[in-house]
């Protein structure tokens, strides 16, 4: 890798001051090693990660030790009430394969589930309570990729303690874990199981404090014994149906018990030379990073500095078109046609580029026919070794702390990802039986231009994850930032209409540049958990050396050895 011209320290050194905002710690967040690194949201994660690479288990393996313990760490974001996806390339694998452990809708559910006798969306019904839930795929997910992919060397016991260790010693209360519980207090405080574990005799957790739950150790622990079954049949399923139709729910034993992994093949691109690989739906995330970096590679984005207002102005009219198509066209591929491959064409894309005027923004995205060109709150880790072998997970249970159900006697919270359907008939992603809801989860793989291992990472955030991820890239490839720095670089989200929204550490001429040309500008934090969190690594072969690199807007550190 090129050296970056214009290094991050300096460019922040010149940003941190503009909206006066106190600047989070950036120390100790990357890590460098020869053997392996895993990156993830909670430095005691990441180390899970790297003690099961020790211990000889290989990538997979420590990808699916480090997201069992997130769901410990990080109950808020994600655990194994929830789903996502997984993409896993090994060395000696021709090609990238996706685990999709997404939720499904229940049977019971359909598209006026959510409407009131006026034909109304009954308030908050699509995203707190049992209605809210859809049926989790983790478990499965987890324990498929261990059993397909893993080194055959360690048990499930073996990859479960370390999150069954913390579950029982306690889980420490950060800064950002205190702020996320007193946000989120009146939603926990309505659900009597999750004041039992995530309050303090009715009250928030301090910074410094630590709870255990014992009942999610238990769980996991049956886990490792019994497998997938554990969860999706007898005592732990009934408890969690029981509680979900308490709560007004629909799931039901068929649902968990019919629940499916589904294996899939990337979406595939490329961006200046480098090939990206990424998830397919029922994630919208993929197939829009690579239309986004198709965009982008019709300018000289390299000619521009990034934090500038020329930067930003391409990313915002980019982004404005790929979701004004994302609303359009996707949704689960197992129930309507998606133009995957139009999405994903560069001839497609520079049809698109043509449209961008340099000097002023369109007034909103308008979706374009990519059918001519046809053929045929979530968290993210990082694992990469010595040997190439690499693997993103990227779940979720959506809303900080999910829809609030918490199951008496199993310490799992459940997701609240029907949320991510259109409440209303008549959309390619509104409610059907058994359909998976959009995503925008994008854990990601970069092969550099001799088809090397080059980099793996991932972000939680929303619709803002993909956008997140190809700016990352773009750091990386563009401007030859090191991966640390490409993470800590300030951010950039627009969607279809509305204003461009900037992290706080955007210069006050970027401010001013965009808004004469036209933009309504909304400022963020200095360092806003709303843009995401990467977590990634990245293999500097002439070095020999793999480095990893997490992101300060959540409690991210990477680990290696």
């Amino acid at each position: 890798m090129k050296k970056s011209v214009i290094t991050f320290v300096l460019l922040a050194a010149g940003l941190a001051v503009v909206f006066g905002q106190t600047p989070v710690n950036l120390y100790g967040r990357g890590a460098q090693g020869v053997n392996g690194v895993v990156a993830a949201a909670k430095p005691e994660a990441s180390q899970v990660g790297v003690d099961i690479l020790k211990k000889g288990g290989n990538a997979v393996d420590a990808a699916i030790a480090t997201a069992f313990a997130l769901g410990v760490l990080e109950p808020n974001a994600s655990g194994i009430g929830g789903g996502g996806f997984m993409i896993i390339k090994m060395a000696d694998m021709a090609e990238a394969v996706v685990v999709d452990f997404r939720e499904t809708a229940p049977a019971a559910a359909h598209d006026k589930m959510y409407l009131g006798s006026d034909g109304k969306v009954i308030p908050k019904s699509t995203y707190e309570g049992g209605l809210s839930v859809g049926v989790p795929g983790e478990v499965k997910g987890l324990l498929y990729a261990f059993d397909h992919y893993g080194s055959g060397k360690l048990t499930r016991m073996d990859i479960l303690q370390p999150a069954i260790g913390w579950a029982m010693k306690g889980i420490p209360v950060t800064v950002n874990l205190a702020s996320i519980i007193k946000d989120n207090y009146e939603k926990i405080l309505k659900y009597e199981e999750g004041t039992k574990i995530f309050l303090d005799d009715g009250l928030p957790f301090e910074v410094g404090d630590s709870f255990t739950n014992l009942e999610l150790a238990n769980t996991l622990a049956k886990i490792g014994i019994y497998g997938e079954d554990a969860v999706y049949k007898g005592e732990i399923a009934q408890a969690i149906v029981d509680e979900v139709r308490k709560r007004g729910g629909v799931l039901s034993l068929e649902d968990l018990a019919n629940y499916e992994v589904k294996i899939r093949k990337p979406v595939k691109g490329t961006y200046r030379g480098y090939t990206i690989l990424s998830v397919p739906p029922a994630s919208s995330g993929g197939t829009h990073l690579v239309q986004m970096l198709n965009i982008m590679e019709n300018f000289d984005v390299a000619a521009s500095v990034q934090g500038s207002a020329a930067n930003a102005h391409l990313w915002a009219e980019t982004l404005k078109m790929t979701f004004a198509d994302r609303s359009k066209y996707m949704a689960d591929t197992d129930f309507v046609k998606v133009p995957l491959a139009g999405l994903s064409s560069k001839d497609y894309a520079k049809t698109l580029a043509a449209k961008i005027d340099k000097t002023k923004p369109m007034a909103s995205g308008t979706a374009g026919d990519p059918s001519k060109y046809e053929s045929g709150s979530t968290t993210s880790l990082s694992v990469m070794d010595k040997d190439g072998n690499m693997v993103n997970i990227t779940k979720s249970i959506n809303y900080f702390f999910g829809s609030g159900v918490v199951v008496p006697g199993v310490g799992i919270i459940m997701n609240d990802h029907m949320d991510d359907f259109v409440p209303t008939p008549g959309s390619v992603n509104s409610v059907q039986p058994g359909k998976r809801p959009l995503s925008s989860m994008s854990p990601t793989l970069v092969l550099d231009p001799k088809g090397r291992s080059f980099m793996t990472l991932g972000s939680p955030g929303a619709t803002r994850i993909f956008p997140t991820v190809a700016q990352v890239i773009s750091n990386v490839v563009d401007f030859g930032m090191p991966i640390q720095d490409a993470i800590f670089a300030p951010r950039v989200f627009q969607m279809a209409s509305g204003a461009i929204n900037l992290e706080g550490r955007y210069s006050i001429n970027t401010y001013e540049a965009l808004k004469k040309m036209g933009h309504t500008v909304t400022v963020r934090g200095d360092w806003d958990a709303y843009f995401g969190g990467v977590h990634a690594v990245l293999y500097d072969y002439d070095a020999g050396i793999l480095y990893g690199g997490a992101d300060p807007r959540r409690d991210g550190q990477a680990a290696a050895y």
